[in-house]
């Protein structure tokens, strides 16, 4: 599931699920001094359905190997590719950073093509807007589109959210 901010992309990955149980890995991680960050948050949690089981996994590749019986919804690459590039150190473009947080996103999209159970991936389509004014910026939008190109190639669907409505990719 691929779209813009507020495109809709999360709804619509919950409402596929909706009927079932599903194990919700949330990969955003907690800001308690961002009082919007931590209402986006509470907004996404407050419209899950209450048998749903949340995880915040410290290592999304690991969850995602383990994973058995329910589907999976990943809510979503984007952040979790933030916080990779946090990790490594990564948002000045240094070589061996930048490695580091690459053989990460390859952890991930292994993951991802072994998982044995229903998975709905979301992520933030960042390279149709007008190119970032801040090396930070541009460094996100490439490793992002690279990711979820990387991620579209072993996934059996791939839909695009924008306003609302889904466009079937794949």
């Amino acid at each position: 599931m691929l779209g813009g901010a507020r495109s809709g992309k999360s709804g619509y990955a919950e409402r596929l699920l909706r009927d079932s149980q599903v194990d919700y890995l949330a990969t955003a991680r907690r800001q308690p001094d961002d009082d919007d960050w931590e209402a986006r948050i509470s907004a996404h949690v407050a419209r899950r359905p209450p048998g749903w089981h949340t995880v915040e996994p410290a290592d999304l590749p690991a969850v995602l190997r383990a994973a058995s019986g329910v589907p999976v919804l990943v809510d979503d690459i984007s952040t979790w590719l933030t916080g990779e590039l946090d990790d490594a150190g990564a948002w000045e473009g240094a070589a061996q950073p930048l490695l580091a947080c690459r053989a990460r996103c390859a952890e991930l999209v292994s993951a991802v093509a072994g998982c044995r159970v229903r998975l709905v991936l979301v992520s933030a389509e960042v390279g149709l807007g007008v190119v970032p004014p801040t090396r930070a910026g541009r460094l996100f939008r490439d490793e992002l589109g690279a990711l979820n190109a990387e991620l579209a190639a072993v996934c059996d669907e791939v839909v695009l959210v924008v306003a609302g409505l889904t466009v079937k990719l794949r």
